[in-house]
């Protein structure tokens, strides 16, 4: 089992971003990430009117932050999944991200695939209280990844696009291959997986799992 105090230690040197590279730090904490949606500004007019701008709820990290807003996501046979959060600022181009689970439902099939990557993903239609998107791609599974700042990455050796496995150990203890690192400046240190992931591996915002480079 791991040192509780290594643990608690990793945790505060996470939540400032702070790292010293005298020291292998390799710990971070969990993000679970709900189903939520990323919209354009012209999406955004469209499902919510003219001229319209997101109510920020909560911060999340650097400008990244949750919406008072939600839409509804209905798939090709027409069941839908309601009340899914609306994530600020707009973007350049529409996102919506869900887990494998939520396919049942919606009856599509998304390509796992870093954020961004939307060229020939999966398409639905998103519901708003002023109209409807028909969105013809920009439906996927966020791949497992890790966000750190600067100084943290490089302490690992690591930069913007490597790939590591991690370490859960807990109540199921288990590894995650191929773990996509991203690396900014107004990031927090966090790794980000899906309710599916985070079910599976009886995981929680806010637990430790452990970077192991390659």
């Amino acid at each position: 089992m791991l040192d509780i105090n290594v643990i608690e230690e990793a945790v505060k040197r996470a939540a400032s971003g702070y790292t010293d590279n005298n020291k292998n730090d390799d710990f971070v904490k969990i993000g679970v990430s709900q189903r939520h949606v990323h919209l354009s500004k012209q999406d955004l007019e469209t499902l919510f009117g003219e001229g319209y701008e997101l109510t920020k709820k909560k911060t999340l990290m650097g400008r990244e932050y949750a919406a008072e807003e939600c839409v509804t996501l209905v798939g090709p046979s027409l069941k839908a999944i309601e009340k899914v959060r609306v994530l600020g600022p707009v973007r350049k181009n529409t996102q919506v991200e869900i887990s494998r689970t939520d396919t049942f439902v919606l009856k599509v099939s998304p390509p796992v695939r870093p954020s961004g990557e939307i060229e020939g993903s999966e398409k639905l239609v998103i519901v708003g209280p002023k109209g409807c998107v028909y969105l013809k791609e920009g439906v996927i599974i966020a791949n497992r990844h890790i966000h750190l700042t600067p100084p943290f990455a490089e302490s690992l050796n690591l930069k913007d696009n490597d790939y590591v496995d991690v370490i859960i150990d807990g109540i199921k203890p288990t590894k995650f291959f191929d773990v996509q690192i991203r690396v900014r400046e107004d990031f927090n240190v966090e790794m980000h997986i899906d309710t599916d992931d985070a079910n599976s591996s009886g995981l929680k915002n806010g637990d430790i799992v452990h970077i192991i480079t390659k």
